[in-house]
């Protein structure tokens, strides 16, 4: 009796945890690109590649994410 209260309880965490991380993703919008490329040398170029990648992230491609060093 024990064992089977054990299992349902691991089972429902297990459904819980599965449905509340569900695999969603929150891309940028049109805005935060054109902002965010505002700083870059070739605007346009940014803005073209940072919305392929915002295509192929919402089709659910895996994309490669460039990590810039903080300057202090």
């Amino acid at each position: 009796m024990r064992e089977q209260i054990k299992m349902v309880l691991n089972f429902s965490t297990f459904v819980l945890a599965f449905f509340s991380f569900s695999n969603e993703s929150f891309s940028l919008t049109d805005y935060q690109i054109k902002r965010f490329c505002a700083k870059e040398k070739k605007v346009s170029l940014c803005i073209k590649n940072l919305q392929e990648k915002r295509s192929d992230l919402q089709r659910g491609k895996p994309i490669e994410i460039p990590i810039k060093p903080y300057k202090r």
